[in-house]
């Protein structure tokens, strides 16, 4: 159990189903203020339905979501997605520039993102400037993936939720990445709630860590718990005897 902090997210006996499937079961935890919290577990745990309930991409069949201390179901929707922003494996990419992209969010709202704010998001997630002007298709896996992260940006959200987002990359591009989410949590105590299947990744870059399985949360706690976990089905899960 997580103790002694500012939460910025709060699930109060959260359930959902699909189709009868109980996806998630009385989920009743929190993710620490200004940290980085990774969640991992077998496939089908629950951990891309838990991401999705943060922001309103879905809504819980009961109990309660609280965002910054507020009910999620106070927010209006562009409100939310302003403050709690997502990033996926796959962020899917419009035709046309850099630029084009990562105006995107701002275009939805109504507004425009001048070329200056543009630049300093490319800077933000390390990339030049005259990647601005370039073709989205010409971009590397690793790039395209800080792309996407620069436009989850562009909003400033206080709370950023990673799905996923190394596991196609290389080595390189996938350490890139993780020093990149590093330096945005310190620079801008963004919180981070980030899913991972690598152990290694979810220990180095998390100051947290939730194990889940089949729905539950089994074990929270420091990132160190992966070296040392209480729960039994943790220390079978980190052998790889539960897929």
């Amino acid at each position: 159990m997580i103790t002694d902090y500012k939460p910025a997210v709060n699930f109060n006996h959260i359930n959902y189903s699909v189709d009868g499937i109980h996806i998630l079961k009385n989920i009743t935890e929190s993710f620490p203020e200004g940290k980085i919290t990774t969640l991992v577990g077998p496939s089908g745990a629950g951990k891309t339905t838990l991401l999705k309930l943060c922001n309103g991409l879905l809504s819980p069949d009961s109990g309660e979501i609280y965002i910054k201390g507020k009910s999620i179901s106070s927010y209006e929707p562009v409100e939310l997605r302003q403050l709690v922003g997502i990033t996926l494996q796959s962020a899917p990419m419009i035709n046309g520039s850099v630029l084009k992209n990562l105006a995107l969010p701002l275009e939805l709202q109504g507004r425009e993102l001048i070329e200056k704010d543009a630049k300093n998001l490319l800077h933000d997630v390390g990339l030049e400037e005259e990647f601005l002007h370039r073709p989205i298709k010409d971009l590397s896996g690793g790039q395209r993936q800080k792309v996407s992260i620069a436009r989850t940006l562009v909003n400033r959200p206080q709370i950023l939720l990673l799905d996923e987002i190394t596991s196609s990359l290389d080595r390189i591009s996938q350490q890139e990445i993780e020093e990149l989410i590093v330096k945005i949590n310190q620079k801008y105590k963004t919180t981070i709630i980030w899913i991972t299947h690598n152990l290694q990744q979810a220990m180095t870059v998390g100051n947290y860590t939730w194990v889940m399985m089949k729905g539950e949360v089994i074990e929270t706690g420091t990132s160190d718990l992966l070296h040392s976990p209480v729960n039994e089905k943790v220390r079978h899960f980190l052998k790889g005897e539960v897929k």
